[in-house]
């Protein structure tokens, strides 16, 4: 398995201006164009850059670097769900500033997480339950799911994870006032009502709540969000439209993120790693049908 780093930059051109005299190895030929280039790359899409396949103290790593703000905007706002996805699921943060806006945008971006979720699930549910929702979120659209990644990879990710979920989400939980959690029970029950529905959407980020509203209301209408969410909270499939508003953002953004690979990680190394990819969802298929 690599292991898989983001790096939040605040000065990205100096970052890979840096980086390029020390590990110039690491990019494709995109080194050819500079550090300016490079960073203009990395703001396509989902605003990062990845350098994958990298040979690192015995271990194979990738790597990718995002602008602090781009970050936080995600984080806040779901404009890719690109990153925020990854920052939903139990990760180690190795090193960490001073930075207050960035450290409200990371506990907003679990709140979302699970506010989104508590949409998608009925009215009474189990812990794990919950957290396989979240797991899901950032892959909910995304076209690898269909080929290049193993069907059991959100399973996979959650079931020997449990404890560090609870960690990353048990003070939210506890505070949340539309739920009751019974910790020692490991079930949760939730507010279906339209009102109780209503507030949570009004929750939700707003690149959400943009999508939601394209999805539900007509061309030309152009109701206001909070009327469109409003007639959402009173539908009783308001559950599928908030997935159909996470899978159009992370649908977007996970195809541009993938073209661009095949850029910023060279042919050779992008079909190396699509072929690992592609064995891990047949390995995962195989096990499945045996």
């Amino acid at each position: 398995n690599m292991l898989d780093f983001v790096f939040a930059v605040d000065d990205s051109v100096s970052w890979h201006m840096m980086n390029l005299l020390k590990n110039r190895s690491h990019y494709s030929f995109l080194k050819l164009f500079g550090p300016k280039q490079i960073s203009t790359i990395q703001s396509c899409g989902a605003g990062i850059y990845y350098n994958t396949l990298v040979r690192c103290n015995g271990r194979m790593i990738k790597y990718g670097v995002i602008g602090t703000d781009a970050l936080i905007e995600d984080l806040l706002h779901w404009k890719t769900l690109y990153v925020a996805g990854r920052l939903q699921k139990p990760v180690k943060i190795l090193t960490q500033n001073e930075n207050g806006k960035l450290q409200a945008a990371l506990v907003s971006n679990l709140k979302s997480a699970v506010t989104a979720a508590f949409l998608m699930l009925p009215e009474s549910f189990s812990e794990e339950d919950l957290y396989m929702q979240i797991a899901g979120l950032s892959y909910s659209g995304d076209f690898r799911m269909i080929i290049g990644e193993d069907r059991s990879k959100v399973l996979n990710i959650v079931k020997p994870n449990v404890p560090h979920f609870q960690k990353l989400y048990s003070n939210i939980l506890q505070e949340c006032p539309q739920v009751v959690y019974k910790h020692q029970l490991g079930r949760l029950e939730i507010d279906k009502s339209p009102e109780g529905q209503f507030m949570q959407l009004m929750a939700l980020p707003r690149t959400l709540q943009q999508k939601i509203t394209s999805f539900v209301d007509p061309p030309g209408k152009n109701r206001d969000v909070e009327e469109v969410l409003l007639q959402v909270a009173h539908d009783p499939d308001c559950g599928l439209v908030v997935y159909q508003g996470i899978s159009g953002i992370v649908r977007s953004s996970s195809l541009i993120q993938s073209s661009k690979t095949i850029l910023t990680a060279g042919l050779k190394k992008s079909v190396t790693y699509s072929m690992k990819k592609m064995y891990k969802m047949t390995k995962g298929w195989l096990r499945k049908t045996s």
